[in-house]
């Protein structure tokens, strides 16, 4: 009973302050297109070692990102996650620099045994973050006058799952989630133009346009995903792990203000679809203290159809590599017991410019330590990552990111019988 009022009142804890700090979680001028930047759906541990989650099997921490993982939980144990994360992004266009701070909530989720070979696991997460504010001035040309043209910006995609693993074999583990897709979308177009004498001759006039684009989505998303473990002695292992998730259209409801001198509201019927996502990864651990692993993510974004424009991104790419180092399982000192984790990735975002060209691509560096909490089971995942982000066009921004993430792990032990002498 201890256990369960410690975990419950964390969980309240970690609720309230992801919601107090998750109003405005990004300010990256790349979110003007499609649903944003999506976000990184891995946990504590994956979070610090690249991102690598396909072949990882862990029984003391949650990871959605391959539903056939949750089979790893034992019969006695309930697990509780919770993640927050805060970053410093300096932008720059080569000219002018831009210094921003953010804070978001990462995950909430819960996962533990139903039956002997099947294991639960729900929570929620973020799909795709947006924010932005961009403002830029074009001089007077032969055909048009100056004016300043500004973007804003805000909102994103959330993600409610619960999900199912099954271990058809002793080493052989299936898993799906079903997610349930919602959010909302704002976005506006300004263009401002300076006053200029008016037709009569007599007083100025100064026009500007104005185009609000709001996108309601409700939705789903299904995730299916296996995994294979092959002992290789007594001491080595290796799982190979995979998933797939297929795209679809996402039910909308959107519309489209414009204002002149007059406000027109048009309700408008548009097709947004999210990619097919493919992900194969290879995960080797040594006597339950070292583990390696590296994953490869392909999404067709270049066949999905966004606001009734078809080719409207281009394909996404993703490889993460990491590794954790266990010094001990049974050491007799704290510092022997902490889990220390490294890894890197590189991503094509799935960014399209107005030119038909990739906008950026990104590579990432992720250390982390994973701290346990004396007498208990439970792990504390502290993240450090830095991101580059660089644009692949002429004008655009670069971005250097420093992040911090902070996941909390409660280990109960649950599901046992206590005696009585």
């Amino acid at each position: 009973m201890v256990g369960f009022k410690q975990t419950l009142c964390a969980l309240l804890l970690i609720f309230f302050t992801g919601v107090a700090v998750a109003q405005n979680n990004t300010n990256s001028p790349y979110t003007r297109y499609g649903y944003g930047d999506l976000a990184n759906q891995g946990f504590g541990n994956s979070k610090a070692m690249g991102g690598i989650a396909y072949g990882l099997r862990d029984s003391y921490q949650i990871n959605p990102l391959n539903p056939a993982s949750y089979t790893a939980v034992d019969s006695l144990t309930f697990l509780f996650e919770g993640g927050i994360s805060m970053q410093n992004n300096n932008m720059s266009d080569g000219l002018i620099k831009l210094n921003v701070k953010n804070s978001s909530l990462d995950y909430l989720a819960l996962q533990f045994r139903l039956f002997k070979r099947l294991a639960f696991t729900g929570g929620l997460l973020p799909y795709s973050n947006i924010g932005y504010n961009v403002a830029q001035t074009y001089t007077e040309t032969a055909v048009s006058p100056a004016y300043t043209k500004q973007v804003t910006g805000e909102g994103g995609v959330h993600q409610a799952f619960v999900g199912l693993g099954f271990k058809i074999l002793n080493n052989l583990s299936v898993g799906v989630n079903g997610s349930f897709l919602w959010g909302n979308t704002a976005r506006s177009l300004v263009m401002i133009y300076p006053s200029y004498p008016s037709v009569s001759g007599s007083g100025t006039t100064t026009p500007s346009y104005t185009e609000y684009t709001n996108v309601d989505i409700r939705s789903y998303k299904l995730d299916i995903g296996v995994q294979y473990t092959q002992p290789i002695g007594e001491k080595h292992k290796v799982t190979l792990g995979a998933v797939f998730s297929p795209g679809h259209h996402l039910n909308n409801n959107s519309y489209i203000q414009t204002a002149t001198s007059v406000i027109s509201k048009t309700d408008t019927v548009a097709t947004f679809g999210i990619a097919d996502t493919y992900g194969a990864g290879l995960t080797y651990v040594y006597d339950d203290r070292i583990t390696i692993g590296l994953d490869y993510t392909y999404q067709n974004w270049a066949d999905v159809t966004y606001f009734n424009e078809h080719n409207a991104f281009c394909d996404r790419t993703k490889i993460s590599v990491g590794a954790e180092y266990l010094p001990s399982r049974n050491a007799k000192t704290y510092l022997g017991l902490i889990r220390y984790r490294l890894g890197g990735y590189y991503n094509t975002p799935y960014y399209k410019t107005e030119g038909g060209e990739r906008a950026s691509k990104e590579f990432g560096i992720t250390a982390g330590i994973g701290l346990p909490v004396p007498r208990s089971r439970s792990i504390i995942s502290v993240t450090g990552q830095f991101v580059h982000v660089k644009g692949l066009q002429p004008g655009m921004i670069n971005e250097n990111i420093l992040k911090l993430s902070i996941g909390v792990t409660f280990n109960e032990r649950w599901f046992f019988k206590r005696k009585v002498d």
